[in-house]
């Protein structure tokens, strides 16, 4: 599995009407670990000014890197 967990969200769709018909197209959507990281974020009280930006960042995407990890030991 990638690193970023792969996609969470990808979409296929084909085609239906105009030149154009019939073919597929996919819309990738964002990585699994973008979404663990917006989740991560959204459990936060993040109302407190002491706490950077980029410091909250900083965890959820540390977070989402433990999600993915325990979810791959989980896949074996």
């Amino acid at each position: 599995m990638s690193k970023d967990g792969g996609l969470a969200f990808p979409l296929k769709y084909t085609q239906q009407y105009g030149d154009d018909a019939g073919i597929q197209y996919v819309e990738p959507g964002m990585t699994l670990r973008d979404w663990f990281a917006g989740m991560a974020l959204s459990g936060m009280n993040i109302g407190d000014p002491e706490i950077s930006f980029e410091k909250l960042s900083e965890w959820a995407y540390k977070q989402a890197d433990a999600m993915i990890a325990q979810r791959e030991k989980e896949m074996k």
